[in-house]
């Protein structure tokens, strides 16, 4: 998945623990296997080869319900959170392909003209997706990473482990206690200098937090930042938010909506969350501004204001 899983319990059996530890890494892998588009066995990875086809591709019941959220998260956002983004993939190289390019305009207009979500068919009776459009291809960059987290905190739970952290990237599964507190989980500063520099603070139990940032993955090119979440309505790097987090009942919800919501900005964002039920969010803007919606500003502790810069 391209990113660092670290799993955090408090526990009396160290033992037993470390066990269902071992398990919920496998979970990670085989979800990864199941959705990555790095090889080309993968459910993923066979849905774009079969791009314009008239059939379906037979997947598993994990990419059915990732896909279906997917959609639902298209649909909630007219179309700022879109899975045939895959199409980019090496046009902008924000992974291990990474050399410091931009793509040409003529490159990113050709391929934004085959983004759309409204091309992904899913038959959930059946078992099956398929692209409308040869040449389509979708990524669950953006999602799966949520579902990987929903699936290691369910082994946990399965094994009797009740107070732990799970975390993948910026996706976060927080369940039980340290003790006799609750868990304190830290918001990064976009500008921070390391991957500890918090800026705001929050006491959470029994929630999901994901993070979407634009400095994970990306480059400074004369004055200007170029990162990985495309906004699928340009074809380029979203413009309006530096970092978004989100807090809902599972990571599925959380980690799509916070790519969603930094493409639609404080304003857009903050509006839809608010008519949201059981969902939360934090935005640091383009500006540097820091927006929180209602039901987290009084559980929200923000210790320093976020450092400004590129």
């Amino acid at each position: 998945m391209g990113t660092l899983v670290t799993l955090t319990a408090w526990t009396a059996d160290d033992q037993a623990t470390l066990q269902a530890f071992d398990e919920a890494f496998a979970e990670f892998e085989r979800i990864d296997h199941l959705m990555t588009t790095w090889t080309r066995e993968s459910d993923t990875s066979r849905i774009n080869a079969a791009a314009g086809r008239p059939d379906g591709v037979q997947v598993s019941p994990e990419i059915i319900k990732v896909v279906e959220k997917a959609t639902w998260t298209s649909r909630l956002t007219e179309g700022a959170f879109d899975i045939t983004v895959g199409v980019f993939s090496g046009a902008w190289k924000f992974d291990e392909d990474k050399d410091g390019s931009i793509p040409a305009a003529e490159v990113v207009e050709e391929r934004r003209r085959l983004v759309g979500w409204q091309d992904v068919l899913l038959d959930a009776r059946k078992g099956t997706v398929r692209l409308r459009r040869h040449g389509q291809r979708i990524s669950l960059g953006g999602i799966a990473k949520g579902h990987a987290v929903d699936r290691a905190a369910a082994v946990l739970c399965k094994r009797g482990v009740r107070n732990f952290i799970v975390q993948a990237g910026g996706d976060m599964f927080v369940a039980g206690r340290r003790g006799d507190r609750p868990w304190r989980v830290g918001i990064r500063d976009p500008r921070g200098k390391s991957m500890d520099s918090f800026f705001a603070f929050a006491d959470i139990e029994d929630r999901t937090f994901s993070t979407s940032g634009d400095y994970e993955r990306s480059i400074v090119i004369q004055g200007k930042r170029y990162h990985h979440i495309l906004d699928p309505r340009t074809g380029y790097p979203a413009t309006e938010c530096r970092s978004v987090t989100v807090l809902a009942k599972d990571a599925l919800t959380a980690d799509a909506l916070s790519t969603a919501l930094f493409v639609l900005g404080p304003k857009k964002g903050l509006a839809l969350v608010e008519n949201l039920p059981d969902v939360e969010a934090v935005f640091v803007g383009s500006d540097n501004q820091v927006t929180v919606s209602k039901g987290l500003r009084e559980k929200l502790t923000i210790v320093n204001p976020p450092r400004d810069g590129i």
